[in-house]
């Protein structure tokens, strides 16, 4: 967190600086803002309500998410910066289940992408993917057979969607597959894209291990739509910012769990 002279910023100029450091992290404790911008955990509460009310955010133990529906316009560069230290240890993690020969499915996620140095490490490979900064870092790699799933393109997402990539998708069959999701909320797993959604639920239905990747600040927070049950994936990596209390109720599920360590 960058540093504040205390006192000298404006409430509202406060407010702002806050919800933008949040939309960037994905998530930011009160008593860490209190001490960076020199008042009160109150005052902080106080803020981070506003901004609930205006939509932007979801408030968490101890701190505060960004609203998935905030986060649908976020571009990739923005979400790649988010949780950027916890996407490395995640996949520094994650990458124990890939082996050389395999057929991997990688979807759109920045949490996901995080793993293609580890994939390239451990190649032979086939990778098969919608998310085109994927396409473009796996694309002059000799040793990664790369199937790229298309569909129709959009934009701020940078990846393709519908029919004709779930067909691309169910023309194949995967080893495993790594992905990530907006929320978990008890004992589920939810997204704020149908159309992302659409796509990751026909990787679930056509790989033998399914691998979520999921950092600490998404649970406890909704989005809108239902991508499974906790008990439909093999194993889920996070990372050691995991509350105790949402790493309880994730124990009560039939899902392996590993707590990455900090890299």
């Amino acid at each position: 967190m960058a540093e504040v002279d205390n006192g000298r910023v404006a409430p509202l100029e406060r407010r702002e600086r806050i919800r933008r450091q949040i939309l960037a992290d994905g998530f930011a404790r009160v008593d860490e803002l209190a001490r960076a911008y020199g008042v009160s955990v109150m005052t902080v509460h106080r803020d981070l309500d506003a901004l609930v009310t205006e939509g932007w955010l979801i408030k968490l133990r101890g701190g505060a998410t960004a609203n998935p529906s905030a986060l649908l316009t976020a571009s990739v560069p923005d979400r790649t910066k988010a949780m950027r230290l916890e996407k490395a240890a995640i996949a520094a993690a994650a990458a124990a289940e890939v082996h050389q020969g395999q057929t991997v499915f990688l979807d759109d996620s920045t949490t996901a992408m995080a793993l293609v140095p580890h994939l390239i490490e451990r190649a032979p490979l086939t990778v098969a993917t919608n998310f085109l900064p994927v396409v473009a870092q796996l694309g002059e790699v000799s040793s990664v057979d790369l199937i790229v799933l298309g569909g129709q393109y959009q934009r701020i997402q940078d990846g393709c969607y519908g029919v004709q990539t779930i067909d691309a998708v169910r023309a194949l069959h995967a080893d495993v597959l790594f992905m990530s999701t907006t929320a978990v909320l008890d004992g589920a797993c939810y997204h704020r894209s149908e159309a992302t959604l659409m796509v990751r639920r026909s990787m679930i239905e056509h790989a033998a291990r399914t691998v979520l990747m999921i950092d600490h600040a998404k649970f406890g927070r909704p989005a809108p739509h239902l991508l499974g049950r906790l008990d439909d994936f093999d194993l889920l990596v996070t990372d050691a910012g995991l509350d105790p209390d949402d790493e309880a109720e994730v124990r009560q599920h039939d899902i392996e769990l590993i707590v990455a360590a900090p890299v």
